[in-house]
């Protein structure tokens, strides 16, 4: 026995061998339901007085109060998401009308910088011909 052994130190648990069920690699369809029935529906879970349901990898609560906040969450989630892509729609919008107008502006600019260079030139006619 060593000198400096403590009595209080626990044993490491051996591991556990997995069950037959998980070691099967051969689940076919027939075989799950032979085992867990003709219909296997959401997994359900009651804890006192509140009860969740496992769905699409996450627990959904179904009664109580994190059921009706969960709820009411999921909703505004939701909202949030069509608010957000309403907003990038009206950016998008926003940024069309934009380069519309800048078009539009630039273009005018030209026909009025294109139009005084005209006069300019018909005056100057105008001067060399009094002369």
């Amino acid at each position: 026995m060593p000198l400096f052994f403590n009595k209080f130190s626990p044993k490491k648990t051996p591991t556990r061998k997995a069950s037959v069920f998980l070691a099967n690699k051969n689940l076919s369809p027939k075989r799950i339901e032979k085992e867990l029935g003709p219909e296997v529906g959401p997994i359900r879970l009651h804890l006192g007085d509140q009860e969740a349901v496992f769905e699409a990898g996450l627990w959904i609560p179904e009664s109580g109060k994190a059921g009706g906040t969960f709820k009411e969450n999921e909703k505004l989630k939701k909202e949030v998401r069509r608010l957000e892509e309403e907003n990038n729609l009206l950016k998008l919008k926003f940024d069309v009308l934009l380069d519309m107008v800048i078009f539009f502006y630039v273009a005018s600019f030209k026909s009025i910088n294109a139009n005084n260079r005209r006069g300019s030139l018909a005056e100057r006619r105008i001067r060399e011909t009094e002369k």
